[in-house]
């Protein structure tokens, strides 16, 4: 598409709705992005567009606008409960966040009504809104909009809503895949009408996205937007305007880095990504204690009605610190971050693209920087190999001071940091081994003592990936961690309850261990008892047939004897009848008669 640039929205070849062009002037965006210049005309001209551009370009307003103008041109007006968009995007932050940039579009058009289904809510509330208000326009996430398909039992005939569909858009496509929502996606693409408009946008082309604009798209139009002073042949995914940097340190030292970055950057807007949602718990709640005078905010998926809250604080925020998962590196736009921190490198190349696009976004300048082990250095070379995304070298700051042993000190004050510096240690162990570049993040070589130092554990956990390990680099506290309470009293409480019943319990066993000992622990050895006096029984009924069988041939047998005695029978039939019998003689033995010759 290198004939359309970008320039003002009167410039586009379909002229746009005047209160459309007044709601832009009130956002403040004079002028269309190269996405934006490139995607709207084709998507209005009723082509399916796959289009990918770095992340922060302005895609939003690349599908918002051309929904509006596409029902706006409809011949038939649509019915209260008629869909005619649907928006389907990973996370809930980001359809809140479309959501609100949908709703100064639609706030001129009352005849437009729009809704939000999103996790986290009350999936009954959001069926009765949607009777009550309608939902020309639907932005969800995926597992949300599936369910709401299934509830036709309470009044909601979502499938025959959608007939009247115009647009589909799937926002941050291959992260729609990255997450396993592929099943959803195309349990829902069942439901809809082949007659529709259909936009894929995302920073990034996987090739599960190519499946995917294959099985949805018909005929699409690809766009892919560089950044202005790319060589063509570049397919760098950050904006230009973003600064990125990496710090190499030892474990160890990780986190005093952390610290005195932020002390030293209190009056500005930070994200700090880590690999699980352990230890966002774990170093948010530390971060809070020793980083003072700045607000620290936690956010990971496992939150479900707090994270739209935390999300929506945090954005009004002039400066502060979000403590964070991979949930938030997709497509949110918060305002004015300055630095994007990445205390853990992400478990893909894409995902370290994303992160960065937290800041940088339209226009905006904006710098990241990664913390990386000594022997993950070589990831700055894959990066700018696989991801044109070049680093440039932070190095170590200076008189950081060690912080490790407050940290220690707030475990043994507390069970609650305690046990989340243990769980923090294992869910990292575990997310590092199944890290997509293996050859790099490898776990064999990783310093488990400098490791543990780096959390602050007061002693290793027992885990399958430590088992058979010697640490002799790695002094656990002299304390007995069984006695560490919780600052909670509630929580103590119910732990010196919990532990009196189990102390109760092995008192009780104590006396019938023996008995415990030759007591089966299950029914497997009854049945094997009762298995084997089946089969004896088998065994003797068949050898009590085989001994009637005998019996009847020499009750045979006996009865041509007193035959042949008595002079009723020949000789010669006689040895006929015990040949016919199988015996050429009979004895005393089995008949219980007497011995008996013939006469010679």
């Amino acid at each position: 598409m290198e004939h359309v640039t970008e320039g003002s929205w009167e410039s586009l070849p379909m002229r746009l709705h005047p209160r459309v062009l007044g709601s832009l002037r009130e956002l403040g965006f004079p002028y269309m992005t190269p996405v934006q210049s490139a995607t709207i005309p084709l998507f209005m001209k009723n082509k399916d567009v796959a289009a990918e551009a770095v992340t922060g370009s302005g895609k939003t307003l690349a599908f918002v606008i051309p929904i509006l103008e596409i029902l706006l041109r409809r011949e038939e007006k649509l019915k209260k409960h008629q869909v005619g968009a649907l928006i389907i995007t990973p996370t809930r932050e980001l359809a809140i966040q479309i959501d609100e940039v949908l709703a100064h579009f639609t706030k001129p058009f009352p005849q437009f009504s729009q809704i939000l289904w999103i996790g986290g809510r009350n999936p009954g509330e959001d069926v009765e809104r949607f009777k009550e208000q309608g939902g020309n326009i639907i932005v969800a996430t995926p597992g949300r909009l599936e369910d709401m398909f299934r509830r036709k039992a309470e009044g909601l005939d979502l499938a025959g809503c959608v007939r009247s569909l115009d647009v589909l858009v799937l926002d941050e496509a291959d992260r729609l895949l990255d997450m396993g929502f592929e099943a959803s996606i195309n349990t829902i693409l069942e439901f809809l009408p082949k007659q529709r408009r259909t936009g894929l946008f995302s920073a990034t082309q996987t090739q599960e996205v190519e499946s995917l604009v294959r099985a949805g798209l018909r005929n699409p139009v690809r766009i892919s937007v560089k950044e202005k002073g790319v060589a063509a042949s570049s397919t760098q995914k950050t904006p230009s305007r973003l600064k990125n940097y990496y710090m190499v340190c030892k474990a160890d030292e990780k986190f005093n880095q952390l610290v005195h970055f932020l002390r030293n950057h209190k009056q500005e807007k930070h994200l700090i990504f880590f690999s699980t949602c352990a230890c966002v718990e774990y170093y948010g709640k530390a971060l809070e204690s020793l980083v003072k005078g700045v607000k620290i905010m936690c956010i990971h998926g496992k939150m479900k009605h707090k994270r739209n809250k935390i999300f929506m604080e945090f954005r009004k925020l002039q400066s502060g610190i979000l403590v964070c998962t991979d949930v938030m590196a997709r497509g949110i736009d918060i305002p004015e971050v300055n630095w994007v921190l990445q205390y853990d490198p992400p478990s893909s190349a894409s995902a370290f693209v994303h992160r960065c696009g937290r800041t940088a976004r339209i226009g905006h300048g904006g710098s990241a920087l990664v913390f990386l082990l000594p022997m993950e250095e070589s990831y700055v070379s894959f990066l700018e190999i696989n991801q044109k995304c070049p680093l440039q070298e932070m190095q170590l700051q200076k008189n950081t001071g060690d912080l490790l042993p407050k940290l220690k000190s707030m475990a043994l004050a507390d069970r609650a940091v305690f046990e989340k510096g243990m769980k923090a240690f294992v869910s990292y162990v575990q997310a590092y081994a199944k890290h997509e570049c293996g050859l790099i993040f490898r776990l064999k070589d990783l310093d488990f003592a400098s490791l543990a130092r780096g959390f602050a554990l007061l002693r290793m956990p027992k885990m399958p990936e430590l088992r058979g390990k010697q640490f002799p680099d790695f002094v656990p506290a002299d304390v007995n961690t069984d006695t560490i309470p919780f600052k909670d009293k509630i929580r103590e409480k119910q732990r010196q309850k919990l532990l009196e019943q189990q102390r109760k319990e092995k008192r009780e066993n104590e006396g019938r261990k023996k008995f415990i000992k030759n007591k089966a622990w299950s029914k497997q050895k009854a049945k094997k008892e009762k298995k084997k006096k089946m089969n004896e029984k088998r065994k003797r009924e068949e050898g009590s047939d085989i001994e009637d069988e005998d019996m009847e041939e020499l009750l045979n047998d006996t009865r041509l004897l007193r035959k042949f005695k008595k002079g009723k029978i020949t000789e010669e039939e006689f040895e006929k009848g015990l040949l016919a019998s199988g015996k050429r003689t009979v004895t005393t033995a089995d008949v219980g008669i007497p011995a008996w010759e013939p006469d010679c």
